[in-house]
């Protein structure tokens, strides 16, 4: 973290893991998309290394930010329920809107909710939405009534869930201002 933290643009980083299954996302930030591709040579050995000590092989996308709305700082012990969706390109705006205005408030009144953000790729109209719970325990709670948001909201965007999953979040350390 202090690695990646120390180069020019980045504002954030964090990790999130799946114990059980041995998944792990790890998410810089950037103040724009140039400092980003600027640090591509740079990182891209600190991305390998920390693969070999993982026990994977890195993967990159590329993703915009499209919501991001902190109700307030996680804790120790937050975790984070993620949702991959895949939409038309042309649909990309609908599903932001729908997220926007749709989801996220109901997913506000859940309780232990920390923050929520919608990352998108407007090319292949490949999205993933990530809400930030204060525990786990708050965060099984909402199971049932996240099943149902997440369904009526892929439906009116002409979506497919494409996975969900949930993590703990080990590393929590962006700084990117609020976008609701």
């Amino acid at each position: 973290m202090p690695t990646v933290l120390r180069v020019d643009g980045c504002v954030g980083l964090s990790m999130l893991v799946d114990r059980t299954s041995g998944c792990c996302i790890i998410t810089t930030a950037w103040r724009d998309e140039e400092a980003m591709h600027a640090s591509e040579g740079w990182l891209r050995p600190v991305r390998e290394r920390a693969g070999e000590v993982l026990g994977g092989r890195p993967q990159v996308d590329e993703w915009e930010i499209a919501v991001l709305h902190r109700d307030h700082t996680s804790k120790p012990g937050a975790c984070v329920r993620a949702t991959w969706v895949r939409t038309n390109p042309e649909d990309t705006d609908r599903l932001i809107d729908i997220h926007r205005l749709g989801l996220l408030p109901e997913i506000e009144t859940y309780d232990g909710f920390c923050s929520a953000s919608l990352m998108v790729d407007r090319t292949s109209g490949y999205a993933v939405s990530s809400v930030t719970f204060d525990s786990r325990d708050a965060m099984v709670r909402t199971r049932d009534a996240a099943t149902t948001l997440r369904e009526w909201g892929t439906r009116e965007a002409n979506g497919q869930i494409i996975e969900v999953s949930e993590f703990e979040l080990a590393l929590a350390h962006l700084r990117v201002p609020e976008m609701a």
